[in-house]
């Protein structure tokens, strides 16, 4: 059995901290994610998932995303109830995520089109360039030429 699901889209709102009685850290956001097609008037629907982050990864959650930012999610789907004020049983369908990328920040270079993310392990406003330097090119990129390797570089 499988319960995977990888999510792209933007927070709705800034997320929200909590602690269990027992201390520990947990953060639920909503995700807005475009659907593939538009509507029958044209325009581009979204579904709104709630996601819940737990520990260190709800902690890092709440310190560098917000409202708008676009974010890649992967985790498992998750369905609770609890019966409410009224006596009426909720269901409640959620995303546990197990993995948080964030795929842009609130610091955006000017008309270059490059992206600065923030780093969420580095030291006090670090941050990192998403664009290749000419010393860190891919280098499984196909530039035309030809690769030179030798048999004594063949594994077999």
């Amino acid at each position: 059995m499988l319960n995977r699901v990888i999510l792209i889209g933007r927070l709705t709102r800034d997320p929200e901290l909590r602690y269990t009685p027992s201390g520990v850290a947990v953060t639920q956001f909503t995700l807005a994610v475009d659907r593939p097609f538009t509507g029958q008037g044209g325009e581009r629907e979204a579904d709104f998932i709630p996601v819940v982050t737990w520990r260190q990864l709800a902690e890092t959650c709440a310190n560098y995303l917000r409202k708008g930012r676009l974010t890649a999610v992967e985790g498992r789907i998750q369905v609770r109830n609890y019966e409410n004020n009224e006596g009426k049983r909720v269901y409640v369908t959620e995303v546990i995520a197990d993995n948080v990328r964030f795929l842009e920040s609130s610091n955006r270079e000017g008309s270059s089109g490059g992206m600065r993310e923030e780093s969420p392990f580095g030291g006090g406003g670090e941050s990192r360039n998403n664009n290749f330097s000419r010393s860190n090119q891919d280098p499984f990129s196909d530039d035309g030429k030809p690769i030179d390797i030798s048999d004594d570089d063949l594994p077999f």
